[in-house]
């Protein structure tokens, strides 16, 4: 039960007794006789108290807080609502893509250490990778074979800028896939550490408003005082609903996708191993 409805049963059952000491006092003073007595005390029952009890629940639900609220109140709960939202869709899409990265890495290095040969692996690919490791891949034979094509064997002077130049596109391309994957993980952070000082916002306004209404009505009763409070502290409510989620999830995702970068990044390096290995066998 809330404070405002256990205010209101205490100043009704206050009232009662007050009634009831005024007709001992009465019935006292007149000698004994209750049929003296003025005024007859009013029964309490369920129903005079169930009422409003009910009343004052639905005045603190959530529906009725933001009704309740000013333009600027309602502005900042729809903010930190569509942001919680926004958050959530990026938090399951992330959790999504990330399996799916993981699952494909590990097929792709099975294939890849299997024993196949580098031009039938990459033939096997195509023109479209479609994960980090196969792009990698990809990106490092096309460089790979422009050093080849329409040509003898590699001079010997010519290896390492080929080396160099291999390594440059891996490089590139890591950079790339990488930023992809860590993509939309700063709207996290921001919402995480944002969405609290605007849910601070709204509750400060709402305070505000909750001071000028008990100005206003002269009344600093709980049940007066109860409704404006609870209103503005819905706002705070919100905010760390939006960036509680929202910084878990970051701190989870950025270390998944930095462990995936590190993961990418001893691939290439094997790679690149590879290759020069192959380079100096065909460098005259």
């Amino acid at each position: 039960m809330d404070f405002a409805a256990l205010a209101d049963q205490a100043l009704h059952l206050v009232s009662h007794l007050t009634h009831a000491a005024g007709a001992l006092t009465d019935l006292v003073q007149s000698g004994g006789d209750p049929g003296s007595v003025p005024t007859a005390l009013p029964p309490v029952t369920a129903e005079a108290v169930g009422p409003q009890s009910a009343a004052g629940e639905d005045a603190f639900s959530f529906i009725q807080l933001f009704l309740k609220a000013d333009y600027i109140g309602k502005a900042v709960m729809l903010l930190l609502i569509g942001l919680s939202f926004w958050s959530w869709a990026i938090i399951v899409e992330k959790w999504l893509k990330l399996r799916r990265l993981d699952a494909q890495a590990d097929d792709f290095e099975q294939v890849f250490w299997s024993g196949r040969s580098l031009d039938e692996l990459y033939n096997g690919i195509g023109l479209k990778p479609d994960h980090p490791f196969a792009v990698v891949f990809v990106a490092s034979m096309r460089e790979w074979r422009r050093n080849f094509e329409g040509s003898g064997p590699v001079s010997a002077a010519l290896a390492p800028s080929i080396r160099d130049r291999i390594d440059r596109v891996m490089n590139v391309t890591i950079g790339r896939e990488t930023t992809q994957v860590e993509k939309q993980l700063g709207f996290l952070a921001t919402v995480g550490a944002t969405a609290p000082f605007i849910g601070l916002f709204g509750t400060v306004w709402g305070i505000m408003n909750a001071f000028r209404g008990i100005a206003a009505s002269n009344d600093t009763s709980l049940a007066v005082v109860a409704p404006g409070i609870a209103e503005a502290l819905f706002a705070t409510a919100l905010g760390l609903l939006a960036a509680i989620p929202a910084v878990i999830a970051y701190n989870r995702f950025i270390a998944q996708a930095n462990q995936y970068a590190g993961r990418l990044e001893g691939f290439a390096d094997e790679f690149s191993a590879i290759l020069s290995r192959q380079l100096d066998e065909r460098a005259r």
